[in-house]
């Protein structure tokens, strides 16, 4: 990156040398100017980073070239120098936007620091914007796919949200796979803030310190390896949203520090002690049974207040199954756009079995099914060869009517301890989130037999990670 410039316009010949005095050691060019009228061609021309400009200037004064650049609407730093330290003039060159005001004769330390804070803020800038272009999704339509009461319900808790101001938490629980991010995005995007910034970060895929540092953000300096200031998530968000996914898993100490945000509406970055204005709403969503959390003293009970302003339960979709022909028609019509393939619905006895599996992985894993049925199919209709056997078998071994289609004893046990295998390792997934070490672990198995059991009844730990 091109060293910043910096910019002193003044028909003074001594100042214009001592700037250049001042600022030759420095990495940052120094473009003089004597004339007013050859300010603003120069700025557009050079791009500098800050400007010194004297307010008594022959030909153009130095206030009207700043009611120019406010017209244009630079952002361009401006500090204002005059001989004549009025009260009216530097009224004036506030209103008119001027980052700071100096009069003669000028200190040294106070311009090296000045121009040193401008240029540091016009790179804080610079980074915002570059950070929230990179963090930012482009704007679409949310897929909050279904017509069920319980749907019903969900989306009049959205609207609710929505008609309050940023102040107001939300938080979300459901199960793994229901789409509780999605509920975040829809909050956001029907706001009045939906132009401004959707952050989303998971609390447990960083260790304590980083997670900190990602929401915190810090300065140069704050700890080993911190060369340079970084801004977090809560300053990133601005004035839209902060999703904070799998609240539940927060440690403690950052509970502490989540609490003092949420009750103050204010930060501070590691290492820092400015207190930063937090503008965005904070939206947080867990898989956990908070409330159970708390009575453990897993989970602060003054922090779950303040987060639960407003509630929303996602379902999962074993409850909501009369959505699930919406669902597989809107994965279809999407998943073969995507792969430009000519399917246009499912053939019944696919849906029929989706109607009667449970899906532990709830949507998510209904979504896995038709993305992979739709890259395997090779006709016109998704038929029951594109998807798993488990589907089209008898499952729930936790029932004692489990279903025998076998006449035969040895066939129909293998039957039983197929589906018993597969139910068994689905809940052992489901437990860990999806983490095979910990579910072969806790099944008192090697990994690679868990894994071998799992490719076996084509389950996919994928379908039990957190979201």
């Amino acid at each position: 990156m091109a060293a910043e410039k910096i910019m002193i316009a003044d028909d003074d010949r001594n100042i214009l040398f001592a700037f250049e005095k001042t600022f030759e050691q420095s990495e940052h060019p120094v473009v003089t100017i004597s004339a007013g009228e050859e300010v603003l061609p120069t700025i557009a021309r050079e791009r500098p980073a800050v400007l010194f400009l004297d307010v008594a200037m022959h030909q153009m004064n130095g206030l009207d070239i700043l009611a120019k650049l406010k017209e244009q609407g630079s952002d361009l730093p401006v500090i204002v120098i005059t001989a004549f330290g009025t009260m009216q003039t530097a009224i004036r060159a506030m209103q008119l936007g001027a980052y700071e005001y100096l009069t003669k004769p000028l200190d040294v330390d106070k311009v090296r620091t000045l121009a040193r804070r401008a240029i540091e803020m016009v790179r804080l800038r610079d980074e915002v914007k570059d950070l929230r272009r990179k963090l930012t999704q482009p704007q679409r339509a949310y897929e909050l796919i279904g017509n069920t009461a319980v749907m019903q319900e969900v989306y009049k808790r959205i609207g609710a949200v929505t008609t309050t101001p940023n102040t107001t938490n939300a938080i979300i629980f459901g199960e793994s796979g229901t789409g509780k991010e999605l509920v975040a995005r829809a909050i956001h995007q029907s706001g009045l803030h939906a132009e401004a910034p959707f952050v989303a970060i998971n609390c447990t895929v960083l260790p304590e310190t980083l997670l900190e540092s990602e929401l915190f953000g810090h300065e140069k300096g704050a700890f080993t390896g911190a060369d340079s200031r970084k801004l977090g998530k809560f300053e990133i968000a601005g004035e839209g949203t902060l999703f904070l996914d799998e609240i539940g898993d927060m440690p403690a100490k950052l509970q502490q520090k989540l609490l003092r945000v949420v009750q103050e509406r204010c930060f501070e970055r590691v290492g820092g002690h400015e207190s930063i204005p937090l503008r965005a709403r904070i939206i947080t969503a867990t898989n956990r049974n908070l409330e159970e959390e708390v009575q453990r003293g897993n989970f602060r009970e003054d922090l779950y207040f303040r987060l639960n302003v407003i509630e929303i339960r996602m379902p999962p979709l074993r409850q909501r199954r009369d959505d699930i022909p919406l669902l597989v028609d809107h994965f279809l019509v999407k998943y073969s756009r995507q792969f430009h393939k000519g399917l246009d619905h499912a053939c019944p006895d696919v849906m029929q079995a989706f109607m009667r599996y449970d899906f532990p992985g709830n949507v998510r894993e209904l979504e896995n099914l038709i993305e992979r049925a739709v890259v395997l199919e090779k006709g016109e209709v998704l038929t029951s060869e594109a998807f798993p056997p488990h589907l089209f078998a008898p499952r729930d071994p936790q029932s004692l009517d489990i279903p025998i289609l076998h006449e035969n004893l040895a066939e129909a046990r293998q039957a039983v301890l197929e589906a018993f295998e597969r139910k068994f390792i689905i809940e052992r997934l489901k437990a860990s989130h999806g983490n095979v070490t910990e579910a072969a672990r806790v099944a008192g198995i090697e990994r690679q037999s868990f894994q071998r059991l799992m490719k076996k009844y084509e389950v996919h730990s994928e379908d039990f990670r957190r979201g």
